[in-house]
């Protein structure tokens, strides 16, 4: 039985709640149509929320790794570069070394030479000291010989060898300069400069199958950042085109809710009519 009461709006409560939950859920479809997050705080979904503030820790890491990687690939380019320097200047080497180690040149014709190799054994330890990257040079730093790289957003290493170039390579022709017809020796697979050659194209293998890890390594976490993005999007983002139609639907029952409730509250009115004469 209806209340017939002046007090009490019985139909204009029930309005008011419909209205305000309208209104609440008009709120919350606002809100992920403007951030383009279903869930984009812990009160949207908690789980999920933590879910993906997890998510979203491994993105940050596993980026954080790539940059890493990526200063360690130039590192190994510019070593590479390096060392391929070093080859064609040993190749040069050798070359004007078999005329060093001729008995039938001339005084001046040595003298000719050995400036010339002079000049290409400074440049290999130039190619050598100017290795650097970032401050860091892993053919001339001692401190450098063992390398360890992070190379995802776990934690993982990847340890790499340095070189001592200097020792290994350059002091090995340093004095080829000084070299006499004696010294055909040098040119040998043992000799001086087949020990140099050796050494360096060992190094090129190296230091090419490091660089080569890393870059594998590189397009391996990008392939990983588009999975934990694709993943994450999948569990807070809004699907704008339902959003939109819900949006609508929404402010056309917040319209209604809105007139209803003026009915309702006109609805007391009716009992005046009571108490005219």
């Amino acid at each position: 039985m209806p209340l017939n009461s002046v007090n009490t709006n019985v139909g204009a409560m029930v309005a008011l709640q419909s209205l305000n939950r309208t209104t609440d859920e008009l709120a919350a479809t606002q809100k992920r149509i403007s951030t383009g997050f279903r869930v984009a705080d812990a009160k949207d979904d908690g789980a999920a929320f933590a879910v993906a503030e997890r998510i979203r820790g491994d993105i940050a890491a596993t980026t954080s790794a790539n940059q890493q990687l990526g200063g360690v690939k130039g590192l190994l380019d510019v070593t590479n570069a390096a060392l391929e320097n070093v080859s064609t200047a040993l190749k040069t080497l050798k070359s004007v070394s078999v005329k060093l180690a001729d008995g039938t040149i001339t005084d001046d014709q040595r003298t000719q030479y050995q400036a010339q190799v002079k000049e290409l054994t400074n440049n290999i330890k130039a190619f050598i000291d100017d290795a650097s990257y970032n401050g860091l040079n892993i053919l001339n730093d001692p401190a450098a010989l063992g390398v360890n790289v992070v190379t995802n957003g776990q934690g993982t290493y990847y340890t790499f060898s340095g070189y001592a170039a200097l020792t290994n390579i350059y002091n090995t022709v340093s004095t080829a300069n000084t070299w006499t017809a004696g010294s055909a020796a040098a040119l040998s697979s043992t000799g001086a400069i087949g020990t140099a050659i050796s050494n360096t194209l060992t190094q090129l293998n190296n230091f090419g199958s490091y660089s080569n890890y890393i870059e594998s390594q590189i397009n391996y976490n990008k392939s990983i950042l588009d999975a934990q993005e694709s993943g994450l999007g999948a569990l807070i983002d809004t699907d704008m085109a339902k959003e939109s139609a819900r949006l609508q639907a929404l402010q056309i029952r917040q319209q209604l809710g809105t007139q209803a409730l003026g009915i309702a509250n006109q609805a007391p009115q009716s009992l005046l009519s009571l108490f005219r004469g």
